[in-house]
């Protein structure tokens, strides 16, 4: 057997014997009178009997409420279809699960500061921000939004907000007035909370004079967060503000009132990535968004109660509210706000080696970054209790993966996973009973109806196609708001394929009955006619150790389309014709004669969405001469000037 048929890691009998998903298992062939004995049994009949298997979710996992009778209705047409129509629950008293003194939130923020906040406190916190907030007159299907870093106030907030049935939306600070507004602006929120600051690389970034204009025109009552200690200064110079300690003031901890409502009570809203204009709203629902993460944390990242679990995000990506669903698993997470290499680039390592991570979710372009920076946490960091990694926000390469087995752990469950903002979820992501393949995410998520149609709507395997979903799943969106009559979430995802979920990721079903992801099929390249998916093209190309990062755009070309990629090279590096020379050679190697690009180009930056995804469609829309409708939505707006009008590119 050659290197290439070997699993990189494969758990042992005994860890699959123990893991959640055989607990699932036994439970659905004694409640059913079934004989499932592996994971693509469960999955097959997750997906056959859908109301069954999220019923049994249910049960398993102990999600409180009031069920109801029927689990699921109208399945056969997916935007119709509903789950547990006559259900009530409440998404905080599903994670407010504990009520004691052992640590429930653990941050950290840079070198500058750390807080622990205990199970106890947390609920104190959440039910004085629950009665501020019913003072100030918030009702259910209100909306509540944070400008906020990820530390423990925010999420005591979002619990707050969500156990008296408000919407909870959420950015990061470092967004721009405009970035904020196009997002908070549609939503009209009754209470906006915002930090007074944050650290960042070391430096100290004031939000005032930001927060005094937005907060202008949102028009509801603000509420101002203590980070640098500026808060006071801040809530004086906007009217009828309060500093969060004021409006907590007057009301003493009890036990939080949780008020229980339909299973698709508007739960969060999140904003699509906004480079091609404003951001949608998209709604997502308490019970499915409850459902889906509590399975995904239990069954396919196989957490237990007391694990303590990290992911690097901020507040305006998705994966924070990933999260913080761990709270209702009985997690403690651990929360990291500021640069992930400052002060040194070993930063987040530490943090989970200190504080005993059992989960250590990242991006792909982390582990990249950590890996040309020649981090070698195995030999540096005590990483004993840690037992997965999670990788994200883009495809990760083969090199990613062996570095992760190479140099972090060798007896690691590594999952690469992908869903989105769009299901606050995944489609595919982890498997912690099956052997982990290069460059694989190893399987479809239970109860998700996955596959993969070529361009005729017919399925295909190890054939690149478009990622589909062809049956309904709990945590759908509610709606878009704004969206009366259905219009723009019927285009965004129904539009494609009659009656199924077209996601618009360019996707490919391994040997192993994995997938692999090849990246956006809206930036897909098609040269001569065939397409061909931008991962593919970076994960030779960062094989280069000059290499730092890339990104590849298709230019209309002489009636065709050529590939021109842009490299970002270390420090001291020049773009020459030997090392032009030697990108072609491993592109052309490693992937195909097709792959190789037309023109190569080396840029200082490239520009990123504030949740770090490179941004194709930006880049190429400047090369075509069109302007970027909201730059706003770009952390590094700037990038895009370096290429504007560059003669290499001009017909």
């Amino acid at each position: 057997m050659t290197t290439a048929d070997k699993p990189l890691w494969s758990p042992s009998p005994e860890r699959v014997a123990g893991t959640q998903v055989m607990a699932l298992i036994a439970a659905a062939n004694d409640r059913h009178g079934l004989a499932l004995k592996s994971y693509a049994d469960l999955h097959r009949w997750s997906i056959e009997s859908q109301g069954d298997f999220w019923s049994l979710v249910w049960d398993n996992s102990g999600i409180k409420g009031e069920k109801g009778e029927r689990f699921a209705t109208d399945l056969g047409r997916i935007q119709r279809a509903r789950f547990f129509p006559d259900a009530r629950l409440n998404f905080a008293e599903n994670l407010l699960v504990r009520d004691d003194d052992t640590p429930a939130l653990i941050f950290q923020g840079e070198d500058k500061a750390s807080l622990t906040m205990s199970w106890r406190e947390l609920n104190a916190l959440v039910s004085r921000l629950q009665q501020a907030m019913r003072a100030e007159g918030i009702e259910p299907g209100d909306r509540v939004a944070a400008m906020m870093p990820n530390r423990p106030e925010t999420i005591a907030i979002m619990l707050a907000a969500a156990s008296i049935g408000a919407i909870f939306s959420s950015c990061s600070p470092d967004f721009g007035d405009r970035g904020v507004l196009d997002r908070f602006g549609q939503i009209e929120p009754k209470l906006f909370f915002a930090i007074d600051g944050y650290w960042y690389a070391g430096k100290r970034i004031d939000n005032a004079a930001k927060v005094v204009a937005i907060a202008a025109l949102l028009g509801g009552r603000c509420v101002i967060v203590p980070y640098l200690g500026e808060d006071e200064a801040l809530a004086s110079q906007i009217p009828g503000a309060h500093t969060l300690e004021a409006f907590i003031a007057p009301h003493t901890a009890r036990q939080v009132e949780f008020v229980r409502l339909p299973f698709s009570q508007p739960l969060f809203i999140l904003y699509s990535s906004g480079t091609t204009g404003v951001p949608k709203c998209i709604v997502h629902g308490a019970g499915g968004t409850l459902l889906q993460l509590v399975k995904e944390h239990r069954y396919q990242c196989d957490l237990k109660p007391g694990d303590r679990s990290f992911y690097f995000t901020t507040c305006g990506w998705m994966m924070w509210n990933w999260l913080v669903a761990g709270l209702a698993n009985g997690e403690t997470l651990l929360l990291f706000d500021g640069s992930p290499f400052h002060p040194v680039p070993s930063v987040l390592f530490d943090f989970v080696s200190r504080e005993n991570g059992v989960l250590f979710g990242t991006s792909a372009k982390y582990i990249d970054a950590a890996h040309k920076a020649g981090l070698t946490p195995r030999t540096t960091h005590d990483l004993s209790a840690l037992r997965l990694m999670t990788s994200t926000g883009s495809p990760l390469s083969p090199e990613g993966f062996r570095w992760v087995y190479e140099e972090v752990k060798g007896d690691l469950h590594l999952a690469s996973i992908s869903g989105g903002t769009d299901i606050v979820s995944c489609f595919v992501l982890g498997d912690p009973t099956a052997p982990v393949w290069s460059g694989e995410i190893q399987a479809a998520g239970l109860g998700m109806a996955v596959d993969v149609w070529n361009d005729d709507g017919k399925p295909v395997r190890e054939e690149k196609g478009e990622l589909v979903c062809v049956k309904p799943f709990p945590s759908m969106p509610v709606m878009f708001w704004n969206d009366p009559d259905g219009k723009k979430y019927t285009a965004a995802y129904f539009e494609r394929f009659d009656n199924v979920w077209h996601h618009g990721d360019f996707a490919e079903w391994t040997r192993h009955g994995g997938l692999i992801i090849h990246g956006r099929s809206d930036a897909t390249l098609n040269p001569g006619g065939v397409r061909i998916g931008t991962a593919e093209l970076y994960a030779q190309v960062e094989k280069i150790p000059e290499v730092l990062e890339s990104i590849a755009i298709g230019q209309d070309w002489d009636g065709d389309v050529r590939i021109v990629l842009f490299v970002r090279l270390r420090d001291g590096v020049t773009l020459d014709d030997a090392l032009v020379d030697r990108i072609k050679r491993q592109i052309r190697s490693g992937a195909s004669p097709r792959h190789v690009p037309a023109k190569i180009l080396q840029v200082a930056d490239i520009p990123r969405t504030k949740s770090g995804k490179i941004t194709e469609l930006a880049v190429r829309d400047i090369v075509a001469g069109r302007g970027v409708k909201n730059q706003e939505a770009l952390a590094n707006p700037e990038a895009l000037a370096l290429y504007k009008n560059l003669p290499e590119l001009r017909m």
